[in-house]
C-alpha cells in the first residue's frame, strides 16, 4: 500500500501576477522550483492563505531569480495580486517508507526570494 505524502512546498509565496488569458498553470520562478525538486508540468496544489481558495494545476517554470509566481488561465479568478500562497505537490509513499520520508519545504521572503530551506515540516506554535 501506498499513502499520498507531501513531497515538497514553497510557503507564503506571494503572487506577482495574474493573467486569465493565459492557457493554465502557475508560473514560478525556477530558483524555487528547483530548490523544492519541482519540474515543469508537475502536477501541484495550491492554497490560496488569504481566501482560503484551493486548486490544482501544473507548473511552469519563469525566470530565473525574478521571483515570479503567476496565476494563470481561469484560477487566475481566484487570486489576487499580493495574496499569499502556499504551493505543494505530493507524491505516493510506501508504507514501509512513511517513517523515513522528508518533506522539502522552501521559505521565502517579501519579495519571492528564498529565505530558508528545510528537509522536514514540524507543527510550530505562533506567538
Amino acid at each position: 500500500m501506498t499513502r499520498q505524502m507531501l513531497r515538497a512546498k514553497v510557503h507564503r509565496i506571494t503572487v506577482t501576477e495574474r493573467n486569465v488569458e493565459y492557457e493554465g498553470s502557475l508560473t514560478l520562478d525556477a530558483l524555487l522550483m528547483h530548490a523544492c525538486g519541482m519540474v515543469p508540468f508537475e502536477k501541484i496544489e495550491i492554497y490560496d492563505v488569504d481566501n482560503g481558495a484551493r486548486f490544482s494545476t501544473y507548473v511552469i517554470e519563469g525566470e530565473k531569480g525574478s521571483g515570479v509566481c503567476c496565476v494563470n488561465g481561469a484560477a487566475a479568478h481566484l487570486v489576487e495580486v499580493g495574496h499569499k500562497l502556499i504551493v505543494a505537490s505530493y507524491c505516493a509513499v510506501e508504507d514501509s517508507e512513511v517513517g523515513r520520508h522528508v518533506p522539502r519545504v522552501v521559505l521565502v521572503d517579501s519579495a519571492n526570494r528564498i529565505a530558508r530551506v528545510k528537509d522536514h515540516e514540524g507543527a510550530g506554535i505562533r506567538v
